[in-house]
């Protein structure tokens, strides 16, 4: 089981949200994302999840500085989502050094150009599928994109990605416990890994992922829990050792 904390950007500085609601974003103000990033690799991660607040809601690439230092702060894979809807986003988030790019809009609106980047780049796309009540939500989950995760989920696996992160956006930054039997659903109609994303509240939720992971998680995204102290990282490393996370395809 590959646990992957998130360092969600917004305004340059560490967020979480609430549901998606930029209005009900938490800030921590005492931390700075790239010493975030380096204590979680001091804690022993192997993989980081970025997200791009700002450009996922159109505001501009305000927060590349930062991603940047972070990449020259850390050895951890670092996944990357928000706002990739060019080829220059692409190209300059992998001169960056980023290594896995995370496709949400773009995925939903014009696979096309994702089947025309994964041939170009290789398989370093990850679709991120967020859904509400099975329906995909795209634009920084302002918008509906008429389409189901299942049927996104059978789209990704056909243009190559190199698997899925989903989210049930009812239960992100809640700490009331992930959707795991949905998340089972998504691999099984993929045929993919796919990472579990949304309401991790402590070990106990991570504990219940790793026990189905057979059945298609191949990891955790985990956030405000980490940010306000639900879960010991260090202690997490030990019990599932996170070295494969920089060599794992997915």
């Amino acid at each position: 089981m590959i646990i992957i904390p998130a360092i969600d950007l917004l305004g340059g500085g560490c967020v979480r949200l609430r549901q998606g609601d930029y209005g009900r974003a938490t800030r921590y103000d005492d931390e700075d994302p790239v010493e975030r990033a380096r204590k979680f690799e001091a804690a022993g991660i192997r993989r980081i999840h970025i997200v791009d607040l700002d450009a996922a809601k159109g505001r501009g690439d305000h927060n590349r500085g930062v991603i940047r230092r972070i990449r020259e702060a850390v050895s951890c894979l670092l996944e990357v989502g928000g706002g990739i809807r060019t080829e220059e986003d692409v190209r300059e988030l992998l001169d960056l050094g980023v290594d896995r790019l995370i496709l949400g809009t773009l995925l939903a609106k014009d696979p096309e150009t994702a089947r025309a980047w994964i041939s170009r780049h290789g398989r370093k796309f990850i679709a991120g599928i967020d859904a509400l009540e099975g329906q995909v939500k795209i634009a920084g989950w302002m918008e509906g994109a008429l389409l189901g995760d299942l049927e996104l989920a059978r789209r990704a696996a056909e243009i190559g990605v190199c698997s899925i992160i989903y989210t049930n956006i009812a239960r992100d930054g809640m700490m009331e416990g992930p959707d795991i039997e949905r998340t089972l659903l998504v691999a099984r109609t993929a045929g993919l890994p796919v990472i579990l994303s949304g309401g991790v509240s402590g070990t106990g939720d991570i504990s219940a992922a790793a026990e189905k992971a057979d059945g298609g998680i191949a990891g955790v995204i985990t956030g405000k829990a980490v940010y306000e102290g639900k879960i010991d990282l260090a202690a997490l490393t030990r019990e599932y050792p996170q070295e494969s996370a920089l060599s794992a395809l997915w």
